[in-house]
Protein backbone atom coordinates (compact mmCIF):
# COMPACT_ATOMS: atom_id res chain seq x y z
CA UNK A 1 0.00 0.00 0.00
CA UNK A 2 1.38 3.73 -0.36
CA UNK A 3 1.97 5.72 2.62
CA UNK A 4 0.66 8.90 3.55
CA UNK A 5 3.75 10.62 2.47
CA UNK A 6 4.06 8.93 -1.06
CA UNK A 7 2.70 10.36 -4.25
CA UNK A 8 0.50 6.80 -6.10
CA UNK A 9 2.14 5.54 -9.44
CA UNK A 10 0.33 7.06 -12.00
CA UNK A 11 -0.63 4.59 -14.95
CA UNK A 12 -1.92 5.27 -18.49
CA UNK A 13 -3.74 2.68 -20.81
CA UNK A 14 -3.30 3.25 -24.48
CA UNK A 15 -4.67 1.80 -27.66
CA UNK A 16 -7.96 1.55 -29.95
CA UNK A 17 -9.83 0.69 -26.71
CA UNK A 18 -13.32 0.73 -26.39
CA UNK A 19 -14.31 1.27 -30.26
CA UNK A 20 -16.39 -1.53 -30.79
CA UNK A 21 -13.80 -4.53 -31.01
CA UNK A 22 -14.44 -7.26 -27.70
CA UNK A 23 -11.11 -8.67 -28.01
CA UNK A 24 -9.08 -5.08 -27.70
CA UNK A 25 -11.36 -4.51 -24.39
CA UNK A 26 -10.93 -7.92 -23.13
CA UNK A 27 -7.45 -7.49 -22.65
CA UNK A 28 -7.28 -3.94 -21.26
CA UNK A 29 -10.25 -5.84 -19.00
CA UNK A 30 -7.17 -8.41 -18.04
CA UNK A 31 -4.81 -5.28 -17.19
CA UNK A 32 -7.05 -3.68 -15.34
CA UNK A 33 -7.71 -6.72 -13.32
CA UNK A 34 -3.91 -7.13 -12.51
CA UNK A 35 -3.65 -3.55 -11.64
CA UNK A 36 -7.02 -3.53 -9.30
CA UNK A 37 -5.33 -6.60 -7.85
CA UNK A 38 -1.26 -5.84 -7.36
CA UNK A 39 -1.39 -2.14 -7.90
CA UNK A 40 -4.94 -1.06 -6.14
CA UNK A 41 -3.31 2.31 -4.98
CA UNK A 42 -2.24 2.77 -8.77
CA UNK A 43 -3.88 6.18 -10.66
CA UNK A 44 -5.27 4.94 -13.77
CA UNK A 45 -6.77 6.49 -16.58
CA UNK A 46 -6.74 5.58 -20.69
CA UNK A 47 -5.97 7.38 -23.93
CA UNK A 48 -7.84 5.60 -26.48
CA UNK A 49 -10.08 5.26 -29.46
CA UNK A 50 -13.66 5.26 -27.64
CA UNK A 51 -13.36 6.97 -24.40
CA UNK A 52 -16.97 6.87 -23.18
CA UNK A 53 -17.14 3.89 -23.47
CA UNK A 54 -13.95 2.45 -21.52
CA UNK A 55 -15.06 5.67 -18.99
CA UNK A 56 -18.58 3.94 -18.60
CA UNK A 57 -17.92 0.06 -18.59
CA UNK A 58 -14.31 -0.03 -16.88
CA UNK A 59 -14.86 3.03 -14.72
CA UNK A 60 -11.64 4.83 -15.53
CA UNK A 61 -11.15 8.58 -16.83
CA UNK A 62 -10.57 8.64 -20.58
CA UNK A 63 -9.21 10.83 -23.35
CA UNK A 64 -9.80 10.52 -26.77
CA UNK A 65 -6.65 9.40 -28.92
CA UNK A 66 -7.01 11.51 -31.66
CA UNK A 67 -7.92 14.95 -31.49
CA UNK A 68 -9.67 15.09 -35.24
CA UNK A 69 -12.76 12.79 -34.43
CA UNK A 70 -12.95 11.56 -38.62
CA UNK A 71 -9.30 10.14 -38.24
CA UNK A 72 -10.82 6.88 -39.79
CA UNK A 73 -13.11 8.23 -42.12
CA UNK A 74 -11.14 8.55 -45.36
CA UNK A 75 -10.61 12.14 -46.04
CA UNK A 76 -11.60 13.72 -49.79
CA UNK A 77 -12.53 16.94 -48.77
CA UNK A 78 -9.79 19.58 -49.07
CA UNK A 79 -11.71 20.67 -45.53
CA UNK A 80 -11.12 17.12 -44.16
CA UNK A 81 -7.68 16.57 -45.59
CA UNK A 82 -6.33 19.93 -43.78
CA UNK A 83 -8.25 19.13 -40.97
CA UNK A 84 -6.65 15.39 -40.49
CA UNK A 85 -3.37 17.24 -41.48
CA UNK A 86 -3.80 19.44 -38.73
CA UNK A 87 -4.86 17.06 -36.41
CA UNK A 88 -1.74 14.72 -36.73
CA UNK A 89 0.44 18.03 -35.47
CA UNK A 90 -2.29 18.33 -32.69
CA UNK A 91 -1.60 14.81 -31.21
CA UNK A 92 1.72 14.90 -30.73
CA UNK A 93 1.53 17.48 -28.63
CA UNK A 94 -1.59 16.12 -27.04
CA UNK A 95 0.31 12.66 -26.89
CA UNK A 96 3.42 14.19 -25.42
CA UNK A 97 1.42 16.29 -22.76
CA UNK A 98 -0.34 13.06 -21.66
CA UNK A 99 2.38 10.94 -21.40
CA UNK A 100 4.34 13.14 -18.97
CA UNK A 101 1.66 13.17 -16.62
CA UNK A 102 2.42 9.35 -15.82
CA UNK A 103 5.20 7.28 -14.58
CA UNK A 104 4.05 4.01 -16.36
CA UNK A 105 2.24 3.29 -19.72
CA UNK A 106 0.88 0.32 -20.77
CA UNK A 107 -0.38 -0.82 -23.98
CA UNK A 108 -2.58 -4.00 -23.08
CA UNK A 109 -2.19 -6.87 -25.79
CA UNK A 110 -3.71 -6.10 -29.33
CA UNK A 111 -1.90 -6.44 -32.34
CA UNK A 112 -0.52 -3.28 -32.18
CA UNK A 113 2.56 -4.30 -34.27
CA UNK A 114 1.22 -6.28 -37.09
CA UNK A 115 -0.84 -4.88 -40.44
CA UNK A 116 -2.52 -7.99 -41.66
CA UNK A 117 -5.78 -6.10 -41.47
CA UNK A 118 -6.07 -2.60 -44.15
CA UNK A 119 -3.74 -0.06 -41.98
CA UNK A 120 -2.25 3.26 -42.88
CA UNK A 121 0.80 4.61 -41.64
CA UNK A 122 -0.57 7.46 -40.21
CA UNK A 123 -3.17 6.21 -38.24
CA UNK A 124 -2.46 4.18 -35.44
CA UNK A 125 1.56 3.16 -36.13
CA UNK A 126 2.05 6.97 -36.20
CA UNK A 127 -0.19 7.14 -32.88
CA UNK A 128 1.81 3.86 -31.55
CA UNK A 129 5.17 6.08 -32.09
CA UNK A 130 3.93 9.07 -30.62
CA UNK A 131 3.54 7.24 -28.00
CA UNK A 132 6.74 5.53 -27.05
CA UNK A 133 8.78 8.50 -28.14
CA UNK A 134 7.16 10.95 -25.95
CA UNK A 135 7.69 7.93 -23.00
CA UNK A 136 11.79 7.77 -23.95
CA UNK A 137 11.63 11.72 -24.24
CA UNK A 138 10.31 11.89 -20.83
CA UNK A 139 11.25 9.50 -18.80
CA UNK A 140 8.08 6.92 -19.06
CA UNK A 141 8.34 3.51 -18.96
CA UNK A 142 6.02 2.27 -22.10
CA UNK A 143 5.43 -1.69 -22.20
CA UNK A 144 4.07 -3.19 -24.93
CA UNK A 145 2.34 -6.28 -23.08
CA UNK A 146 1.62 -9.78 -24.61
CA UNK A 147 1.15 -7.84 -28.56
CA UNK A 148 0.87 -9.38 -31.91
CA UNK A 149 3.27 -8.66 -34.14
CA UNK A 150 3.62 -9.71 -37.93
CA UNK A 151 6.12 -9.05 -41.07
CA UNK A 152 4.98 -5.62 -42.36
CA UNK A 153 5.50 -4.67 -46.42
CA UNK A 154 4.69 -0.94 -46.29
CA UNK A 155 8.02 0.80 -45.80
CA UNK A 156 6.69 3.68 -43.56
CA UNK A 157 4.47 1.44 -41.99
CA UNK A 158 7.40 -0.59 -40.86
CA UNK A 159 9.71 2.16 -39.94
CA UNK A 160 7.28 3.28 -37.65
CA UNK A 161 6.48 -0.17 -36.27
CA UNK A 162 10.11 -0.97 -35.82
CA UNK A 163 10.59 2.41 -34.02
CA UNK A 164 8.15 2.36 -31.42
CA UNK A 165 8.91 -1.02 -30.10
CA UNK A 166 12.59 0.10 -30.12
CA UNK A 167 11.74 2.58 -28.24
CA UNK A 168 9.30 1.13 -25.16
CA UNK A 169 11.10 0.15 -22.15
CA UNK A 170 9.41 -3.72 -21.96
CA UNK A 171 8.05 -5.47 -24.60
CA UNK A 172 6.58 -8.80 -24.84
CA UNK A 173 4.31 -11.04 -27.35
CA UNK A 174 1.88 -13.06 -27.53
CA UNK A 175 3.14 -15.82 -29.33
CA UNK A 176 6.80 -16.83 -30.80
CA UNK A 177 6.07 -15.49 -34.73
CA UNK A 178 5.36 -12.35 -33.13
CA UNK A 179 8.78 -11.97 -31.92
CA UNK A 180 10.46 -13.17 -34.43
CA UNK A 181 8.83 -10.73 -36.57
CA UNK A 182 10.07 -7.83 -34.73
CA UNK A 183 13.74 -9.24 -34.67
CA UNK A 184 13.47 -9.83 -38.51
CA UNK A 185 12.64 -5.74 -38.61
CA UNK A 186 15.72 -5.18 -36.61
CA UNK A 187 14.30 -5.01 -33.21
CA UNK A 188 17.11 -6.41 -30.46
CA UNK A 189 14.26 -9.33 -28.67
CA UNK A 190 16.91 -11.49 -26.93
CA UNK A 191 15.78 -9.99 -23.32
CA UNK A 192 11.70 -9.90 -24.69
CA UNK A 193 9.58 -13.27 -23.61
CA UNK A 194 6.78 -14.51 -25.22
CA UNK A 195 3.20 -15.59 -23.18
CA UNK A 196 -0.22 -16.26 -23.85
CA UNK A 197 -2.83 -13.03 -25.20
CA UNK A 198 -4.03 -11.62 -22.04
CA UNK A 199 -7.66 -12.35 -22.44
CA UNK A 200 -6.38 -16.35 -20.91
CA UNK A 201 -5.97 -14.53 -17.65
CA UNK A 202 -9.63 -13.34 -17.56
CA UNK A 203 -12.15 -15.31 -15.01
CA UNK A 204 -13.38 -18.22 -16.12
CA UNK A 205 -17.40 -18.34 -16.72
CA UNK A 206 -18.07 -20.50 -13.70
CA UNK A 207 -15.52 -17.93 -11.45
CA UNK A 208 -18.10 -15.33 -12.98
CA UNK A 209 -21.04 -17.24 -11.65
CA UNK A 210 -22.73 -18.06 -14.72
CA UNK A 211 -24.97 -20.99 -13.86
CA UNK A 212 -24.14 -24.24 -15.08
CA UNK A 213 -27.29 -24.91 -16.68
CA UNK A 214 -25.78 -22.78 -19.33
CA UNK A 215 -22.77 -24.01 -19.97
CA UNK A 216 -22.49 -26.89 -22.19
CA UNK A 217 -18.60 -27.92 -22.36
CA UNK A 218 -16.50 -25.27 -20.30
CA UNK A 219 -13.40 -27.53 -18.27
CA UNK A 220 -13.29 -30.87 -20.83
CA UNK A 221 -16.93 -31.86 -20.46
CA UNK A 222 -18.54 -33.17 -23.52
CA UNK A 223 -22.28 -32.76 -24.39
CA UNK A 224 -24.40 -35.93 -24.31
CA UNK A 225 -27.35 -36.89 -27.07
CA UNK A 226 -27.44 -35.53 -30.67
CA UNK A 227 -25.66 -33.22 -32.26
CA UNK A 228 -26.19 -29.97 -30.87
CA UNK A 229 -25.65 -25.93 -32.30
CA UNK A 230 -22.32 -24.73 -33.85
CA UNK A 231 -21.34 -21.41 -33.08
CA UNK A 232 -20.07 -19.71 -36.47
CA UNK A 233 -18.22 -16.74 -36.00
CA UNK A 234 -17.95 -14.42 -38.89
CA UNK A 235 -15.33 -11.26 -39.80
CA UNK A 236 -15.80 -8.44 -42.28
CA UNK A 237 -12.33 -9.60 -43.70
CA UNK A 238 -11.08 -8.52 -46.88
CA UNK A 239 -7.24 -9.49 -46.60
CA UNK A 240 -4.71 -7.94 -45.40
CA UNK A 241 -2.47 -4.90 -45.97
CA UNK A 242 -0.80 -5.85 -49.06
CA UNK A 243 -4.54 -7.31 -49.91
CA UNK A 244 -6.21 -4.02 -50.82
CA UNK A 245 -6.27 -4.64 -54.95
CA UNK A 246 -8.18 -7.94 -53.96
CA UNK A 247 -9.79 -6.68 -51.24
CA UNK A 248 -13.37 -7.05 -52.95
CA UNK A 249 -12.59 -10.47 -54.41
CA UNK A 250 -11.18 -12.00 -51.23
CA UNK A 251 -13.98 -10.87 -49.47
CA UNK A 252 -16.47 -12.29 -51.53
CA UNK A 253 -14.97 -15.27 -52.18
CA UNK A 254 -14.52 -15.68 -48.29
CA UNK A 255 -18.54 -14.82 -47.74
CA UNK A 256 -19.31 -17.21 -50.27
CA UNK A 257 -17.43 -20.09 -48.88
CA UNK A 258 -19.16 -19.40 -45.09
CA UNK A 259 -22.57 -19.04 -46.48
CA UNK A 260 -21.46 -22.34 -48.28
CA UNK A 261 -20.59 -23.76 -44.84
CA UNK A 262 -23.58 -22.60 -42.87
CA UNK A 263 -26.28 -23.96 -45.30
CA UNK A 264 -24.74 -27.03 -45.20
CA UNK A 265 -24.85 -27.13 -41.60
CA UNK A 266 -28.75 -26.17 -41.36
CA UNK A 267 -29.56 -29.14 -44.68
CA UNK A 268 -28.14 -31.62 -41.59
CA UNK A 269 -30.74 -30.17 -39.44
CA UNK A 270 -27.80 -28.49 -36.74
CA UNK A 271 -28.76 -24.87 -35.33
CA UNK A 272 -26.22 -22.51 -36.16
CA UNK A 273 -25.41 -19.29 -34.25
CA UNK A 274 -23.37 -16.98 -36.11
CA UNK A 275 -20.96 -14.41 -34.13
CA UNK A 276 -19.38 -11.73 -34.03
CA UNK A 277 -16.35 -9.68 -31.91
CA UNK A 278 -16.45 -5.56 -33.83
CA UNK A 279 -19.32 -3.90 -34.99
CA UNK A 280 -17.41 -4.00 -38.05
CA UNK A 281 -19.10 -7.14 -38.65
CA UNK A 282 -22.92 -6.98 -38.87
CA UNK A 283 -23.22 -6.48 -42.34
CA UNK A 284 -21.47 -10.33 -42.56
CA UNK A 285 -24.23 -11.65 -40.71
CA UNK A 286 -27.09 -9.68 -42.40
CA UNK A 287 -25.28 -11.39 -45.62
CA UNK A 288 -25.63 -14.83 -44.15
CA UNK A 289 -28.97 -14.26 -42.84
CA UNK A 290 -30.15 -13.35 -45.66
CA UNK A 291 -29.09 -16.18 -47.94
CA UNK A 292 -29.68 -18.36 -45.46
CA UNK A 293 -33.43 -17.96 -44.96
CA UNK A 294 -33.61 -20.67 -42.17
CA UNK A 295 -35.26 -20.41 -38.71
CA UNK A 296 -31.90 -22.72 -37.67
CA UNK A 297 -29.83 -19.69 -37.98
CA UNK A 298 -29.36 -16.79 -35.62
CA UNK A 299 -27.40 -14.03 -34.40
CA UNK A 300 -25.95 -13.43 -30.89
CA UNK A 301 -24.81 -9.97 -30.48
CA UNK A 302 -22.33 -10.06 -27.69
CA UNK A 303 -21.45 -6.93 -25.88
CA UNK A 304 -18.46 -8.16 -24.55
CA UNK A 305 -15.83 -10.99 -23.87
CA UNK A 306 -18.00 -12.34 -21.51
CA UNK A 307 -21.05 -12.52 -23.79
CA UNK A 308 -19.21 -13.93 -26.04
CA UNK A 309 -17.45 -16.81 -23.66
CA UNK A 310 -21.16 -17.50 -22.84
CA UNK A 311 -22.32 -17.92 -26.29
CA UNK A 312 -19.40 -20.29 -26.83
CA UNK A 313 -19.50 -22.54 -24.28
CA UNK A 314 -23.64 -22.91 -25.50
CA UNK A 315 -22.74 -24.62 -28.73
CA UNK A 316 -21.23 -27.86 -29.33
CA UNK A 317 -18.29 -26.90 -31.71
CA UNK A 318 -17.08 -23.42 -33.09
CA UNK A 319 -15.88 -22.23 -36.46
CA UNK A 320 -14.54 -18.88 -36.64
CA UNK A 321 -12.17 -16.21 -38.21
CA UNK A 322 -12.14 -13.60 -36.05
CA UNK A 323 -8.44 -13.74 -33.55
CA UNK A 324 -11.03 -12.90 -30.20
CA UNK A 325 -13.37 -15.54 -31.41
CA UNK A 326 -10.94 -18.38 -31.48
CA UNK A 327 -9.47 -17.22 -28.15
CA UNK A 328 -12.87 -17.38 -26.43
CA UNK A 329 -14.10 -20.79 -28.05
CA UNK A 330 -11.00 -22.31 -26.67
CA UNK A 331 -11.15 -20.58 -23.70
CA UNK A 332 -13.96 -22.47 -22.19
CA UNK A 333 -12.94 -25.48 -24.07
CA UNK A 334 -15.51 -25.58 -27.17
CA UNK A 335 -13.44 -27.88 -29.88
CA UNK A 336 -12.78 -25.21 -32.67
CA UNK A 337 -12.30 -24.94 -36.23
CA UNK A 338 -10.28 -21.68 -37.02
CA UNK A 339 -10.47 -19.77 -40.61
CA UNK A 340 -6.70 -18.42 -40.42
CA UNK A 341 -6.06 -15.40 -42.04
CA UNK A 342 -2.37 -14.57 -39.97
CA UNK A 343 0.08 -16.35 -38.37
CA UNK A 344 -1.21 -15.65 -35.07
CA UNK A 345 -4.29 -17.75 -35.78
CA UNK A 346 -2.14 -20.86 -36.59
CA UNK A 347 0.07 -20.22 -33.84
CA UNK A 348 -2.81 -19.58 -31.31
CA UNK A 349 -4.31 -23.29 -32.55
CA UNK A 350 -0.86 -25.16 -32.37
CA UNK A 351 -0.43 -23.38 -28.89
CA UNK A 352 -3.82 -24.77 -27.46
CA UNK A 353 -3.20 -28.17 -29.73
CA UNK A 354 -5.56 -27.47 -32.39
CA UNK A 355 -3.40 -27.21 -34.95
CA UNK A 356 -4.40 -29.81 -37.41
CA UNK A 357 -8.07 -27.66 -37.41
CA UNK A 358 -7.12 -24.84 -39.74
CA UNK A 359 -8.17 -23.27 -42.95
CA UNK A 360 -7.17 -20.19 -44.85
CA UNK A 361 -10.05 -17.59 -44.74
CA UNK A 362 -8.69 -16.20 -48.23
CA UNK A 363 -9.51 -19.24 -50.03
CA UNK A 364 -12.56 -20.83 -47.96
CA UNK A 365 -13.72 -23.96 -49.54
CA UNK A 366 -17.01 -24.99 -48.15
CA UNK A 367 -16.46 -28.78 -49.05
CA UNK A 368 -13.38 -28.50 -47.80
CA UNK A 369 -14.11 -26.85 -44.44
CA UNK A 370 -17.24 -29.58 -43.65
CA UNK A 371 -14.87 -32.35 -43.89
CA UNK A 372 -12.55 -30.82 -41.48
CA UNK A 373 -15.29 -29.89 -39.02
CA UNK A 374 -16.51 -33.61 -39.05
CA UNK A 375 -12.80 -34.63 -38.61
CA UNK A 376 -13.07 -32.41 -34.87
CA UNK A 377 -16.26 -33.49 -33.66
CA UNK A 378 -15.33 -36.60 -34.00
CA UNK A 379 -12.86 -35.70 -31.74
CA UNK A 380 -14.88 -33.39 -29.39
CA UNK A 381 -13.98 -35.64 -26.38
CA UNK A 382 -9.79 -35.78 -26.44
CA UNK A 383 -10.01 -32.63 -27.87
CA UNK A 384 -12.08 -30.53 -25.13
CA UNK A 385 -9.41 -32.42 -22.20
CA UNK A 386 -6.38 -31.25 -24.01
CA UNK A 387 -8.00 -27.74 -24.47
CA UNK A 388 -8.45 -27.96 -20.52
CA UNK A 389 -4.88 -28.91 -20.08
CA UNK A 390 -3.61 -26.04 -22.40
CA UNK A 391 -5.87 -23.67 -20.51
CA UNK A 392 -4.47 -24.38 -17.03
CA UNK A 393 -0.89 -23.69 -18.81
CA UNK A 394 -2.01 -20.48 -20.49
CA UNK A 395 -2.87 -18.93 -16.93
CA UNK A 396 -0.10 -20.27 -15.51
CA UNK A 397 2.33 -18.38 -18.07
CA UNK A 398 0.40 -15.17 -17.52
CA UNK A 399 0.59 -15.44 -13.68
CA UNK A 400 4.78 -15.55 -14.84
CA UNK A 401 3.72 -12.29 -17.06
CA UNK A 402 2.72 -10.31 -14.53
CA UNK A 403 5.37 -11.27 -12.22
CA UNK A 404 7.72 -9.31 -14.93
CA UNK A 405 5.47 -7.18 -15.63
CA UNK A 406 5.93 -5.84 -11.92
CA UNK A 407 9.54 -6.41 -12.25
CA UNK A 408 9.82 -4.36 -15.08
CA UNK A 409 7.55 -1.21 -14.41
CA UNK A 410 7.00 -0.94 -10.70
CA UNK A 411 10.06 -2.09 -8.67
CA UNK A 412 9.98 0.29 -6.34
CA UNK A 413 6.48 -1.19 -5.46
CA UNK A 414 8.16 -5.08 -5.89
CA UNK A 415 10.99 -4.03 -3.55
CA UNK A 416 8.48 -2.89 -1.08
CA UNK A 417 6.39 -5.88 -1.10
CA UNK A 418 9.62 -7.95 -1.06
CA UNK A 419 10.53 -5.95 2.04
CA UNK A 420 7.44 -6.17 3.50
CA UNK A 421 7.25 -10.43 3.20
CA UNK A 422 10.52 -10.51 5.20
CA UNK A 423 9.29 -8.38 7.98
CA UNK A 424 6.71 -10.63 8.03
CA UNK A 425 8.91 -13.72 8.28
Amino acid sequence: MTSADETPVRVGLFGLLGSGNLGNDGSLEAVLGYLRAEHPEAVVDALCGGPEAVATRFGIPATRLHWYRGEYRTASRAGAIVAKGLGKLVDAVRTAAWVRRHDVVIVPGMGVLEATLPLRPWGFPYALFLLCASGRLFGTRVALVSVGAAPIGNRPTRALVRWSARLAAYRSYRDTPSRDAMRAMGVDTARDEVYPDLTFSLPTLRERGVPCSELVGELGEAPSGPPGPVGVGVMAFHGGNDDRARAEEIHRRYLDGTIGFVRALVEDGRPVRLLSGDEVDTPVVAAILDAVDSPLVTYAEAASLDDLMKEMAAVDTVVATRYHNLICALKVGTPTLALTYAAKSDALMAQMGLGTYCHPAREVDADRLQEQFRALERRSAELRRTLTERNLVAVQQLEHQFSALDSALFPAADHAHTHAMREAL
